[in-house]
């Protein structure tokens, strides 16, 4: 299991969805417990609000998807289940920012 690596989680309460590992890499390799970003799919029509980034076929994904990067959750790591994509590198950047304002990190 990897940083950037997109997986299915059941999300308590929202069901089986995308999810981002965005855990340290050897967090996300090692550890039992990781950190991760819930994605939806993006609803035609719907602008991605200012905490989205909108994923898409260059992360592996076959539809427009919104990670939200406002929320992270820790998880345990057998439960993440189907590989999906990877996030690309211009993307991960976008994620990052967003994290950061997000929270207030600045």
């Amino acid at each position: 299991m990897n940083q950037w690596e997109i997986r299915t989680y059941a999300f308590q309460g929202a069901g089986e969805h995308p999810a981002v590992i965005v855990s340290h890499p050897l967090r996300a390799e090692r550890k039992e417990t990781v950190e991760v970003l819930l994605c939806t799919t993006q609803r035609a029509g719907h602008t991605p609000a200012a905490h989205e980034v909108v994923l898409n076929g260059a992360d592996g994904l076959d539809w427009s998807t919104l990670c939200r990067c406002d929320l992270i959750y820790s998880i345990p790591r057998t439960d993440l289940t189907t590989l999906r994509g990877t996030v690309s590198i211009a993307r991960r950047r976008d994620i990052i920012r967003k994290m950061i304002a997000s929270h207030g990190w600045v």
